[in-house]
């Protein structure tokens, strides 16, 4: 090819190169935009601690004793297992993130294949996507190809989301109230007994034996989606036996059609006929029947946590173990704790699980006196959501299995 026009291909494809590149970085100062403006992913806490230790590097006495001098991040690996290999305490993630900030300006951007350096000078360490003594990135070699890839799919996650997704949509912790006002079906189609999904059923939000709530009805002519439940379940404090709200059973989800109204009686005598509102079951985890409760279909969460250590003494105890017939909860596991928004519990706090103290009785003394074992530290868990007395976590790392009533406290 003559270099005139192999000098023309190369600017062209460096033209566009560059556009891409543009255009990520709008996408990305979008994505950050938002999520700082929610107060998450990174808080202006933790920017600060970044920010500071950006420019002192962290004290070697920090490191985890066999840190690495390098690391490539492999696809299926959390940012909690990369700040484990560096750090002695992986949710100190704004001092990993803060190492380099020019580097690494936010930890949920980071991508398999990208190789991390721990680079040490005295008696402190930064951590930079450079090898020391190399101030300027490598030279890539690069030849024009397409690639289509999601961003969002690929970046490495904060912890296994897959222990968590289901949480993030399915159980919903109510109130009392809430759930006794909550629409339900009150018929199905050919007198069928159990409703699945693409099936068609009716419902009322106005009935005689409870509290009078607005009618379901369709609002612009757009459908509105509900999720199905029952069997709320009482989560008590086991110390109180408080009630904190009730864990609805979910179902699935339905698609309102038409709403509820009244047809006055042909007499003009005769109480007036009610006509239930239209659902159609668009996802069923199980069977539904007459009875089941409607709730409107929340937004969805977003599915990125910044573990770290709460702000304020926090303590409390397991509420429940997730999971039919489960009595102990392991590792990614799901369980409830007796603390939430009133207490200032946030998504991405990490409590440490206390093992409980135990009774036993001295055999070499001849008294044979009881003594009280202290509770020693069983393992680490993350809120990953939040209700207003009652929060959801994932054990993180645990020694022995968790129960309810197991206590857990600041790490």
């Amino acid at each position: 090819m003559p270099l005139q026009t192999r000098q023309s291909a190369e600017f062209f494809f460096l033209r566009q190169r560059r556009s891409l590149v543009c255009a990520a970085a709008v996408l990305a100062t979008s994505i950050t935009g938002s999520a700082l403006a929610q107060n998450f992913p990174i808080t202006p806490g933790q920017r600060a601690t970044a920010d500071q230790v950006a420019q002192n590097g962290v004290p070697l006495s920090e490191l985890a004793p066999n840190a690495p001098d390098s690391y490539t991040i492999k696809r299926g690996d959390t940012l909690w297992a990369i700040s484990g290999v560096f750090l002695k305490t992986p949710w100190r993630w704004p001092e990993l993130w803060g190492m380099n900030r020019q580097d690494i300006q936010n930890p949920h951007r980071i991508y398999p294949g990208q190789v991390l350096y721990l680079i040490k000078s005295g008696d402190r360490a930064i951590l930079s996507t450079r090898p020391a003594g190399n101030g300027d990135p490598a030279t890539v070699r690069v030849s024009p190809r397409t690639r289509y890839e999601s961003l969002g799919d690929s970046a490495v996650p904060p912890v296994s989301l897959q222990a968590i997704e289901s949480f993030l949509t399915e159980p919903m912790i109510v109130d009392e109230a809430t759930f006794a006002r909550a629409p339900r079906i009150v018929a199905t189609q050919e007198n069928r007994v159990l409703l699945t999904r693409g099936d068609r059923a009716y419902a009322r939000a106005l009935y005689g034996d409870g509290p009078q709530n607005e009618p379901l009805r369709v609002v612009d002519g757009k459908s509105i989606d509900y999720r199905v439940f029952r069997n709320a379940t009482p989560l008590r404090d086991p110390t109180t036996s408080e009630i904190l709200g009730y864990e609805a059973q979910y179902l699935g989800k339905a698609q309102l059609v038409s709403g509820e109204t009244q047809r006055p009686a042909a007499d003009g005598k005769a109480p007036a006929e009610i006509v239930p509102a239209s659902i159609d079951i668009v996802a069923a985890k199980e069977e539904m029947r007459i009875g089941d409760r409607l709730l409107p279909e929340p937004e969805r969460e977003l599915s990125h946590f910044v573990p770290r250590a709460p702000d304020t003494p926090q303590s409390g105890q397991i509420v429940s173990v997730y999971g039919n017939a489960v009595r102990y909860a392991a590792q990614n596991q799901v369980v409830s704790i007796n603390r939430g928004r009133a207490h200032g519990i946030e998504r991405g706090h990490v409590l440490a699980l206390q093992r409980e103290s135990s009774l036993i009785t001295d055999t070499t003394d001849q008294t044979r006196p009881q003594l009280r074992l202290p509770g020693e530290r069983n393992g680490l868990m993350m809120v990953f959501r939040t209700f207003d007395k009652v929060s959801y976590a994932l054990v993180l790392q645990i020694t022995d299995g968790v129960k309810v009533g197991d206590r857990f406290v600041n790490p």
